[in-house]
């Protein structure tokens, strides 16, 4: 999904000429901690509540232009490039331009984080398995086989790779809920399982066990 997708274009955004306690009211109005700034229709930057905070009540923007940081994020780059933003400059949102420095919108952090979520599948009901591997034994056609043989399918693969220890960390969604034979194929074939979340067959036998009980008791 590109960032263009995403904005939301009722922001609003303050001018070189706008006091300091006019974008902190803004901030407040809106319950961020920053607003882009422009100057005739061309984007500038970012100022941050932070920052403000300092300032004389009435004095303008214009006064310290060092306070206004050049973040952002072109509308045809994809979300996740404007989440890395967010994240590593620690912005409550990102503004998101045109080739002509125009300021198109803004996407909140919060809205980032919702997208992030469906764009993991966490709507979507299934197990979770963490692999760890090293690098040169890094198969995705052989993880996804391993899954594949337990009537399962991989919804959503994701790796990284840890500074301390250079093992790659791969996290897999699967399109089941009950885990437990996934887990025994991957340990067959000496893959290590760091965590997992589901249900194992055995829970769900129990609980079946568990309720026929009872309704044995009701009769």
């Amino acid at each position: 999904m590109l960032s263009t997708q995403l904005i939301n274009s009722g922001f609003p955004s303050v001018h070189l000429n706008d006091s300091a306690s006019m974008a902190l009211q803004l901030m407040d109005d809106y319950d961020v901690q920053h607003l882009p700034v422009i100057a005739e229709e061309k984007y500038l930057g970012l100022v941050a509540k932070s920052d403000l905070l300092d300032l004389p009540e009435e004095q303008v923007l214009a006064f310290d232009t060092t306070l206004i940081y050049s973040y952002s994020v072109k509308g045809e780059e994809h979300f996740l490039s404007a989440l890395k933003l967010a994240s590593d400059k620690e912005i409550s949102l990102v503004p998101v331009i045109n080739e002509q420095n125009e300021l198109l919108g803004v996407i909140p952090v919060a809205e980032l984080i919702q997208y992030l979520s469906n764009f993991l599948g966490n709507n979507e009901v299934g197990g979770i398995i963490v692999l760890e591997i090293s690098k040169r034994n890094f198969s995705f056609g052989e993880i996804s086989r391993l899954v594949e043989t337990n009537d399962a399918l991989i919804t959503q693969c994701n790796t990284f790779t840890e500074p301390e220890t250079g093992l790659v960390i791969i996290t897999l969604k699967i399109n089941k809920i009950e885990v437990s034979a996934i887990v025994a194929t991957f340990q067959r074939y000496e893959y290590i399982v760091r965590y997992y979340f589901g249900e194992e067959n055995y829970a769900n036998e129990l609980k079946d066990n568990y309720n026929h009980l009872l309704a044995y008791l009701n009769v």
